[in-house]
């Protein structure tokens, strides 16, 4: 991998600034003229970059437009964008004023969307295109309290609220940006939960939760002026919006939004940015196509495998874990025949990953240490702004989630669950008193919900509280140890495992298509027979082999098949990827009787 030259520390004062606003305002003026973000210039077909005094300028001409709507100090404004200057804009012309700031999943459904919009009171939306205008539009009366609906595309309405982007802003230049005062511990945004379960609860967040969380990761990890990050997960994602757009504002370095997930490959190798922010998903999408690549090339695959054994050697004895090898001898040929050639493949820069929002495999994480990349594995939520703990360079042991950061407090409370303190933890639900109570006790811990032990410093997750399956015979299993462990199998793309009060346990799959006709063929079987019982005693066998580890009573008996994917659009996914136990559940209610009938 090559490396960069170190740069420049131009780190800000979280207490300095007050601000979210603030903190823009001051970046600005400090380094007016240094790249602040990249963008893919659709006509030119190439990546521009605009400074930090051109992203003030923009952001000044958004003022000037939002303060036409007549809203006032604490007024709800919502964006449903992807990443991009304008989101940034928008976002920092309404903290400016004194707004509170409410991001949406840009591709999240109508009805979730008009919710959110209801719930929070938000007064003003900022849209991508007529497609979402079209299914906003069917919600009719549900959008609340909007009052003007902005699209950064023009778009034909008949709706009075509705206007382009280009229309709406000011043709004059927009002065100087504006930030009114404000006290560090005023709400600043309303980040709604994705929720597996429910309607999503909104998170009200600080100026000071967000600005501090940023500043705390800063003291774990250097980053620099000439970093380059490149933003992928959405700024709605709040360890995007804080380590992806806050940190590098607080650092000075530069942005490059991500044209879409389909073509993170390409955006990797054009932009070579030296800081990814990740979630697990993209790492085991990758560590499956390398396996699915090297099935059937025996010699590509010894070679592979050997690099990532020593290159883990190494990486064990520079943690300090393992002493030094005469296998690391042979490192600068595997490196120069595999390891470099692979991590070209993510641009060939990367100093660090950062990976959270949920459970790394600890396989998956010793295949890219081992090709030399640093994976930081971390843990948090969106109530503690959002990072808890992370690994870091000099520190990294990632089957666990990492150290807790500079001066977050950690316990572990009744039914081993973490507890957290910390300047960063929330000010609680959007009105919701009930469920604050629940999450923040009188003394100011926060209850993650995750079970844990506490090693040497360093959290490892043992499950959730309310993620135990209680069979019928009164045995106790954790679903996600088992789906981690059958999701590895590469023809598996999406499980869930139940039983709750059942007699044994079964799973739901969803299989790869490609790869499942390709097997089912050279098995003798029906590739469209899904429900058949050899494709399923098939299956079992192959679910078998990989939850071996697992008790005796924690074996899948019976599995149901599908090619279709859970996903966000069918309100079976999260945005943040994460399955919606109980809709999968409910809509698999008649599936999920045949699997029990007659017990």
């Amino acid at each position: 991998m090559a490396t960069m030259s170190i740069g420049t520390l131009d780190i800000i004062g979280a207490e300095s600034v007050v601000s979210l606003a603030g903190l823009f305002r001051e970046r600005v003026r400090r380094t007016p003229e240094a790249p602040a973000y990249l963008h893919f210039d659709d006509a030119e077909q190439t990546w521009r970059h605009s400074s930090w005094g051109e992203m003030a300028r923009m952001a000044a001409r958004w003022q000037l437009a939002l303060a036409r709507e007549g809203l006032v100090d604490g007024d709800r404004i919502a964006i449903m964008t992807r990443n991009s200057r304008e989101w940034v804009c928008c976002e920092q012309a309404a903290l400016g004023l004194g707004l509170v700031v409410v991001p949406l999943y840009a591709n999240d459904s109508a009805e979730n969307a008009a919710y959110i919009l209801r719930d929070s009171g938000a007064r003003w939306l900022l849209i991508e295109n007529q497609e979402h205008w079209r299914a906003l539009s069917e919600v009719g009366e549900g959008l609340g309290q909007v009052g003007r609906i902005v699209s950064l595309a023009q778009i034909a309405s008949d709706d009075p609220r509705v206007i382009g982007v280009a229309s709406w802003l000011s043709q004059e230049e927009g002065g100087e940006f504006r930030v009114v005062a404000r006290d560090a511990n005023q709400l600043a945004t309303i980040v709604y939960t994705s929720g597996t379960t429910g309607h999503p609860k909104g998170v009200m967040l600080s100026h000071r939760n967000l600005l501090w969380n940023a500043r705390a990761c800063l003291e774990c990890f250097k980053v620099y002026r000439n970093d380059l990050f490149l933003s992928f997960l959405p700024l709605s994602h709040t360890l995007e919006r804080t380590i992806g757009h806050y940190l590098p504002m607080m650092a000075g370095a530069t942005v490059a939004h991500s044209r879409a997930v389909t073509l993170l490959a390409e955006d990797l190798i054009a932009v070579r940015p030296t800081i990814l922010i990740s979630v697990p998903r993209i790492f085991e999408r990758i560590h499956s196509r390398i396996r699915e690549h090297l099935a059937e090339r025996p010699l590509s695959r010894s070679l592979f495998e050997a690099t990532v054994a020593v290159g883990w050697q190494r990486f064990q004895r520079q943690q300090g874990r393992a002493a030094w090898s005469a296998a690391e001898l042979s490192w600068p040929l595997l490196n120069a025949l595999v390891a470099r050639k692979m991590l070209l493949r993510l641009g060939g820069r990367l100093r660090a990953t950062v990976c959270g929002g949920a459970a790394l495999p600890a396989d998956v994480a010793k295949v890219f240490l081992g090709l030399g990349l640093p994976v930081l594995h971390g843990y948090g939520l969106t109530e503690a702004s959002p990072v808890i703990s992370t690994n870091t360079l000099e520190e990294n042991d990632p089957v666990s989630v990492g150290l807790p950061l500079p001066e977050v407090a950690v316990r572990i409370g009744h039914e081993h669950e973490l507890l957290v303190k910390s300047p960063s933890v929330c000010l609680g639900y959007w009105r919701q008193p009930e469920a604050t109570a629940a999450l923040i006790d009188p003394d100011g811990w926060l209850h993650t919900g995750d079970k844990v032990r506490i090693e040497n410093r360093f959290i490892f997750i043992t499950g959730r509280l309310k993620e135990i399956i209680v069979l019928a015979n009164g045995e106790k299993v954790p679903p996600t140890d088992m789906e981690a462990a059958i999701g590895r199998d590469p023809l598996v793309d999406q499980v869930l495992v139940i039983g709750e009060g059942r007699p044994y346990l079964s799973a739901l799959l969803v299989l790869n298509a490609e790869r499942w006709r390709s097997a089912a063929r050279g098995i003798g079987i029906d590739p469209e027979a899904l429900h058949s019982p050899r494709a399923e005693q098939w299956m079992l066998q192959r679910i078998a082999s990989q939850c071996s580890g697992f008790p005796g009573y924690a074996r899948i008996r019976r599995a149901a098949l599908s090619l279709t994917p859970w996903t966000m659009e069918n309100g079976l996914c999260t945005p943040t990827l994460k399955l919606r136990r109980g809709r999968v559940i409910a809509h698999f209610h008649d599936e999920i009787d045949r699997l029990y009938q007659g017990h």
